[in-house]
């Protein structure tokens, strides 16, 4: 065939690099530490929230409230982070209920009323 050069590079080494390219070790690798990293970042984004209660005296007041964490969503870092905030306007942590994401902020909305999101 005129005007068409053969080349001296077999067909089968094309294939193994691009076999070893697209679904050998390295890339495993790179995908599953893509896909891990956009996962830690999207659980990031996700709100953490805690429902709880709280009490002022002199007179005794009692409150439920929810509340936004903006640091781990654990626990130990909600005390951290909630005690201080209703300290400032004169309430006492009693107890962090429980912790949960966006999708239980709905059902709780009418309990905490003027405490919802406001500390």
């Amino acid at each position: 065939m005129a005007g068409y050069p053969l080349t001296a590079r077999p067909v089968h080494a094309v294939i193994e690099y691009h076999d070893t390219l697209c679904f050998g070790s390295p890339m495993r690798t790179f995908i599953s530490t893509a896909l891990a990293l956009v996962l830690a970042a999207h659980a990031a984004v996700a709100g953490c929230y805690v429902d709880y209660k709280a009490k002022q005296d002199n007179p005794l007041r009692l409150q439920y409230g929810v509340a936004e964490i903006l640091g781990e969503c654990t626990l130990e870092d909600a005390l951290v982070e909630l005690s201080p905030r209703l300290e400032a306007a004169g309430w006492q942590l009693l107890a962090v209920l429980t912790i949960f994401d966006e999708s239980g902020l709905e059902e709780r909305k009418e309990s905490a009323g003027e405490f919802f999101l406001r500390f």
